[in-house]
């Protein structure tokens, strides 16, 4: 039984799970849904991007890649200056956009 156990943990350890990677913006200047849909616009053109969300009470803008896809950090800060925002801080998170937007909600 021991070996057993010990198998299943060497495979469980070979396959760990797959969280999404997502990139986590603090964005100043967005005032408006038409600020949002414009960044949503923009970024979701991108061919990494899966999903898009945008809090503008909490000044984020969250950008999941498209599985086995990298997003690039520095394109999508570029996006977000040129449609005329501030990028303050840009994070990779292991979290999916669902599990950011969930997590931004908890805490209003």
């Amino acid at each position: 039984m021991k070996q057993i156990i010990a198998i299943l943990a060497l495979a469980a350890a070979a396959f760990p799970s797959v969280a999404a990677t997502s990139l986590k913006a603090t964005v100043n200047g967005m005032v408006c849904a038409f600020c949002a849909q414009g960044i949503e616009k923009r970024i979701s053109k991108m061919s990494a991007t899966k999903a898009i969300f945008v809090d503008l009470k909490k000044k984020t803008v969250a950008v999941e890649a498209k599985d086995g896809m990298t997003l690039d950090e520095k394109a999508i800060a570029a996006e977000i200056v040129e449609a005329g925002y501030d990028v303050v801080k840009l994070e990779t998170v292991q979290m999916s956009v669902a599990e950011i937007k969930a997590e931004l909600k908890a805490r209003k």
